[in-house]
């Protein structure tokens, strides 16, 4: 027999509809976290007019735009596109304005969905495998993070994804 792979911890919660009507912080970075979405990297005091994004961070940005029209029971309330990783705040609607009942894609799907249409138009994979996620647990939680992506670029140098 051969030697037995290490047990991969879950990275989504266990039961969860992902699918279900709630807000989501979502975090996807490149591979290899390889800084290629800005143009410049160094001391900024906030990106998007300091340091442009890069012609692959040009790319990511207008997949991210398409979200809502690829899923129109979905909503980018909030995103940042750092040099090495994105930061996306999701709102998946379960019923339309007239409350009818719509069928909503999944987180999976729809990160899978925007990675792709990236890589495609790229023509190269530049995204690590899998994604992070946070379900939004309430309004201080959604604040909270919304606060975080207006402040991330603006905090680069001492954000965890950072690398010199």
């Amino acid at each position: 027999m051969g030697k037995e792979l290490p047990k991969r911890k879950p990275n989504r919660l266990n039961g969860f509809d992902y699918g279900a009507g709630y807000a989501y912080f979502i975090t996807i970075c490149t591979k290899d976290r390889a800084q290629i979405l800005w143009n410049t990297v160094g001391a900024t005091i906030g990106r998007p007019c300091e340091t442009p994004l890069s012609p692959k961070g040009k790319i990511v940005d207008e997949a991210i735009k398409n979200i809502s029209k690829i899923y129109p029971c979905v909503t980018v309330d909030y995103y940042v596109i750092m040099p090495n990783h994105v930061h996306l705040l999701l709102q998946i609607y379960n019923t339309d304005e007239n409350g009818r009942p719509m069928v909503a894609p999944t987180v999976s799907r729809i990160v899978n969905q925007m990675k792709g249409y990236a890589t495609k138009r790229i023509g190269a994979p530049i995204w690590q495998k899998l994604f992070h996620d946070h379900i939004i647990r309430n309004q201080n939680d959604y604040e909270e993070v919304s606060k975080y992506i207006f402040e991330n670029p603006i905090n680069w140098e001492t954000d965890e994804f950072y690398i010199k």
